[in-house]
């Protein structure tokens, strides 16, 4: 109401004074203070809310403004006019609040007046706006900064400050049907190829300048990988204003909570999440940015239904939660809000891709970010080396350290283990490995380094609690249920109070919200491990089937019946969400690993005979599966390994490393070779399936050779139906493979249509090896236009594939079009000299290939003139092989003239690749690489060649950051080298050591005819050392010493040299502060010289007159020699 009459008392003329000059002057400066106070608040206040009038302002809003200042005539006709015609909405209200403020303070004052007195959501953004966004980001910093330390991992590297997300499209099939581990596993933590980082502070942003910014981001990641994490440092960030700045408001809400909630509309759910924003509507129906994050869909109680949710797009009205968040994901609701979810892939592939914008993926540790995590955290007595030399051993445990809460768990266990004092060796497999952390979170209050709790001091309730954690675990995971409220605990017997003790807090983390408190596992292992252990105990002693809780089922005896229906369960489980529970059930019946546990569960006697009767069970599942080895049957390889029953997993290993599986892939050695493709250290970096399979196993085996990096797959006889096999395979979005060679094989033209269908939508592949097949001309066309559209193939065999010029003409169009090729080998084919001149005109043209092979093709002097031809345009071909082609001198001579590789940017390794050439080619002449980048490591392989090199007789290597360390290695080469006759090493920073390493090797050398060594940045002790080489080298024509500083003392031992040198013919010392003396000793010295016919002494500061008296000199001693002076 104050308002209200302020601006009446504003707008009403009559009640206002006309002061008068005199009055004004009577009133003196107590009302000029108060009226400059006035207006300086105004105009202050427009300037304040200068950005929320351009953001905030609506067209109709605009309107009234406008309207209303016409009408108190602060605005003329002509003004309201010239602000309408300004363009755009943002430009109008910019134009309106210049006009105001220039001016005087009646426009500012109405202008204000009206926007505070009005009751329009509009009105109450421009004057709230920043108060409320600030008193909100308060809040949530005051929220989520006690989760700070248990989110950091301190070590800056590790850091998600320091880390980015990873860019995808889609989901595959592996994240979308298989377990997490599982997925770990079988890519054994590597990232998928060609993948664009995000940094997290992007995530909202446009990819392009052309592009949108997401309304609908999902973030996933396997569980424990750390999605809530990344979620409450986004948070944290944005609250303090360091990234995402153009958002008004975040609401973050965990599905954990939501889960809590039945029935309620969308600005009711704001509203009790966030008290502090007393009219959430005028923030969800603004045009403020908002964003609305939604933590762990996967810990969700209900399944979305995008198909029959019912449609709401009303803010205030009351649905049910999972219709809430379907329509707030479709778009129904709160339209213009952002929304960013988060989930563990399977759950996250309910959404319907095209309700999704933008797809990211959290990656887990890399083995080099495995180690500093242990290093930065475990580096007292050596703890981080042993760990990880206990990880190298064990593959599978390292594979599981990719997930940093993994990562935590492994080494705090491996160090209570170590710690102890005990004799006991470190855990070998999984099961091993959770015992004993549950033994350890057993301790209560004991600090690790003391002898470890007997059985009958351990609290009394550990063993029940356990009990009924896992009784918890398993029906939860049943349900895929992985958060729990207090309500369900009670209900399975947990003391919540049993909850703060040390078994409970290390197994439970208690999760406290403005909505809900909730409880999880400390990870998805840990209630499977959890889960095991119940099913364990109480298949001793259950008469009714475990897997139906609270229904009655036929009566179920005995262990080996409850272990055989677990195993009938996970098997038809399409998501493996029970594989690692079977792997825990499996271990714990090693006594080994069962021995932390002894005091903490009711285990009875076993006298080991349920070990070996599980063993062979489970080969009996490994021999009786389908046609095709699926994850569900490798799972059964690695509960072999839980169960440390290794034999045929041995036996499959060994024959895998000796290259002697032929003849011997049965299905359960099919299985077994399926899980040593995940776990094996032999297939880490290459698997070798050379000479090992036929049609029947590769079908066998095709899911599990998805997730090679490297397959050999040579000399296995393959024919064309096989190819359809692995057409499929590369085509898959799975697939990991990165190189194949197929070489040694029977692939003909129909084979090369299947891998070119494949090539046109792989996006992984960078290496195809088809040496030794016989694809031919029409195989080749098929594989020619596959990768005219394929940017991802970098280097292509195609050797003895009986490729003629038809094949060679295809190949040269890829050429011409394909950006990303650089190797292309063509040997022991007959494209003949039509082909090569094919190839040659692509040449001209790309820009990207760097080897090319052709040798054993008839190219001819025809083929290879043109060749050469090419190579004068092309600057990016590295490296020619053209043996056994017939090419006589004029094919090699054109060769030689193009093969000058001036001013390009070749440096170390392309000088090494050079060096490598040099040391089989003995015909090539000169070499000339002026110009590129060399420096000294580059230089000491070109010099390690020329060692070898039979056949260079020039190499010009100036202007290339060589220093006296390369000289050295080129002064040796000359010692051995009696081909090489001209050596360029101008502008080189060589010095005086480079300079009298050189002069040593011509005191032995005697093939050398020109050295160049302008500005070498040599001096008076060079000179001298090179003077005193010449005294003995007769081979040595042409010297050049320009523009370094030899000086007198220099240019007299140069003297003395000439006198008794026969040799040379040219001598330039122009540019070298010789001074008159020197110049006269040079000249002197002539006398007895008769070889030397042209001297240069330009710029040394003689002089005219010293110059006439230098030339007569010269002309009596060497009548016939040019000099310039």
């Amino acid at each position: 109401m104050e308002k209200k009459a302020h601006y009446d008392s504003i707008m009403d003329r009559s009640k206002r004074i006309m002061w008068q000059d005199d009055c004004y002057v009577d009133l003196q400066s107590t009302a000029c203070s108060v009226l400059s106070q006035a207006e300086t608040e105004d105009l202050g206040w427009i300037q304040k809310h200068q950005d929320q009038l351009q953001r905030f302002i609506t067209t109709s809003f605009l309107e009234g403004m406008l309207t209303h200042l016409r009408k108190v005539e602060v605005l003329s006709s002509a003004e309201e006019t010239k602000i309408k015609g300004a363009g755009r909405l943002q430009d109008q209200v910019n134009m309106l609040t210049t006009i105001v403020t220039g001016k005087d303070t009646q426009g500012s004052d109405v202008l204000r007046g009206f926007i505070e007195s009005s009751d329009s959501q509009v009105a109450q953004l421009i004057i709230n706006h920043d108060s409320m966004v600030k008193e909100h980001k308060e809040v949530l910093l005051r929220r989520y900064e006690q989760y700070r330390d248990r989110d950091s991992v301190s070590c800056p590297k590790l850091n998600i400050s320091s880390r980015t997300l990873l860019l995808v499209d889609g989901l595959s099939d592996l994240q979308q049907k298989e377990h997490d581990l599982m997925q770990v596993g079988v890519t054994r933590g590597r990232k998928r190829n060609h993948l664009r980082q995000l940094g997290l502070a992007k995530l909202l942003e446009p990819l392009t300048r052309v592009s949108l910014p997401p309304r609908v981001s999902l973030t996933v990641g396997v569980a424990g990988i750390g999605k809530t994490t990344w979620v409450r440092h986004f948070i944290r960030q944005w609250s303090q204003g360091v990234i995402c700045t153009d958002v008004s408001f975040v609401f973050p809400f965990t599905f954990s909570e939501l889960n809590s909630l039945e029935k309620l509309s969308a600005e009711r759910l704001v509203k009790m999440a966030f008290p502090h924003l007393t009219d959430p509507n005028l923030i969800l129906s603004s045009s403020c940015r908002t964003l609305l994050i939604l933590d762990g869909l996967d810990e969700f109680r209900c399944t979305l239904n995008f198909s029959d949710a019912a449609p709401c797009n009303d803010p205030k009205k009351e649905v049910s939660i999972d219709d809430l968040v379907t329509n707030i994901i479709r778009g129904n609701l709160l339209p213009d809000v952002a929304v960013w979810v988060t989930s563990r892939p399977r759950v996250a592939s309910l959404i319907p891709g095209g309700l999704v914008d933008r797809v990211t993926e959290i990656p887990g540790f890399s083995p080099n970010d495995i180690q500093l995590f242990l290093n930065h955290h475990y580096s007292e007595r050596d703890f981080a080396s042993k760990i990880w030399a206990h990880l190298e051993s064990y593959k599978i445990l390292m594979v599981m350290c990719y997930i940093p809460c993994i990562c935590w768990i492994v080494a705090d266990t491996l160090v209570y283990i170590m710690q102890s004092g005990t004799q006991e060796s470190l855990p070998r497999t999984c099961t091993e490995l959770y015992t004993h952390f549950c033994s350890m979170k057993a301790e209560v209050g004991e600090p690790r380094g003391r002898e470890p709790v007997k059985v009958e001091q351990l609290h009394g309730s550990n063993r029940k609690l356990l009990g009924n954690l896992g009784r918890l675990a398993f029906y939860g995971l049943l349900k895929h249920k992985y958060t729990f409220s207090e309500q369900d605990l009670r209900a399975y017997g947990i003391d919540l109070l049993l909850t703060q003790c040390s078994l409970g807090a290390g197994v439970l983390v208690r999760e406290e919200s403005v909505i809900y408190t909730t409880y999880r596992f400390t990870h998805l292992t840990l209630q499977e491990f959890l889960a095991a252990t119940f099913y364990h105990v109480s298949s001793k002693r259950a008469i009714f089937d475990l897997f139906s809780e609270s229904t009655m089922s036929w009566p179920k005896i005995g262990f080996q019946n409850h272990f055989r229906s677990a195993f009938q369960h996970s098997q038809q489980a399409e998501d493996g969400h029970l594989d690692m529970f079977v792997r825990f059930l499996t271990g714990l019946l090693s006594s080994v690993a069962l021995k932390p546990l002894a005091g903490l569960l009711a285990l009875g006697k076993d006298d080991g005979n349920q070990k070996a009767w599980a063993a062979g069970f489970l080969q009996g599942l490994l021999v009786s599966g389908g046609a095709v080895v699926s994850l569900r049957a490798v799972n059964l390889a690695y509960c072999l390994q839980e169960l440390q029953h290794t034999e045929l997993l041995r036996s499959v290993e060994e024959d895998l490393q000796m290259g002697s599986l032929a003849g011997k892939l049965t299905r359960a050695h099919c299985v077994v070779l399926g899980y040593l493709l995940h776990v094996s250290p032999e297939c880490s970096e290459q698997t070798n399936l050379t000479g090992s399979l036929n049609y029947t196993t590769v079908k066998c085996l095709l899911p599990q050779l998805l997730y090679c990096s490297h397959l050999r797959l040579e000399n296995n006889h393959f024919k064309d139906d096989v190819m359809e096999l692995l057409g499929s395979l590369l085509s898959a979005k799975d697939c990991h493979i990165q190189k194949i060679s197929l070489a040694e094989n029977d692939i003909s033209n129909k084979g090369a249509k299947a891998l070119s269908r494949a090539l046109l939508v792989n996006r992984t592949l960078t290496s195809l090896n088809l040496r030794n097949n016989n694809i031919g001309s029409k195989g080749a066309k098929f594989l020619a236009e596959a990768l005219k559209m394929n940017q991802v193939l970098v280097s292509v065999n195609f050797q003895n594939n009986a490729i003629e010029e038809e094949g060679a003409q295809a190949l040269a169009e890829v050429l011409q079009c394909n950006r990303k090729l650089v190797s292309l080998n063509l040997q022991k084919n007959t494209i003949g000299a039509g082909g090569a001149k094919r190839i040659a005109d692509a040449l001209k043209t790309n820009r990207t290939l760097t080897k090319l092979i052709l040798c054993s093709n008839q190219l001819g002097d025809k083929g290879t003139i043109a060749l050469a031809e090419a190579l004068t345009v092309n600057h990016t071909l590295l490296s020619l092989q053209l043996q056994s082609n017939s090419i006589s001198n004029r094919g090699m001579t054109a060769l030689t003239k193009a093969l000058r590789l001036v001013c390009n940017s070749i440096g170390v390794e392309g000088a090494k690749n050079m060096a490598h050439a040099l040391y089989e080619n003995n015909s090539l002449q000169d070499l000339d690489l002026t110009a590129n980048l060399l420096h000294d490591e580059g230089v000491h392989a070109i010099a390690g060649a020329i060692k070898m090199n039979q056949g260079l007789t020039s190499l010009h290597l100036q202007w290339n950051f060589i220093k006296s360390s390369a000289t050295k290695a080129l002064a040796h080469a000359l010692l051995s080298n009696a081909t090489m006759q001209l050596l360029d090493l101008q502008e080189n920073a060589i010095g005086n050591e480079g300079v009298i390493f050189l002069a040593e090797a011509l005191q032995t050398n005697s093939s050398l005819r020109t050295l160049c060594l302008q500005g070498v940045s040599a001096g008076t002790s060079g000179a001298i050392a090179m003077a005193k080489a010449l005294m003995t080298n007769q081979t040595l024509q042409t010297l050049d010493l320009r523009g370094n500083t030899v000086g007198m003392e220099g240019a007299k031992a140069l003297a003395n040299a000439l006198k008794g040198n026969r040799s040379l013919k040219s001598l330039n010392l122009q540019e070298n502060s010789l001074g008159m003396d020197g110049a006269i000793f040079i000249a002197t010295a002539l006398k007895g010289n008769h070889q030397l016919t042209y001297i240069n002494l330009q710029g040394n500061g003689i002089g005219e007159s010293g110059a006439k008296v230098i030339s007569d000199a010269i002309r009596a001693n060497a009548p016939g020699c040019v000099v310039d002076i």
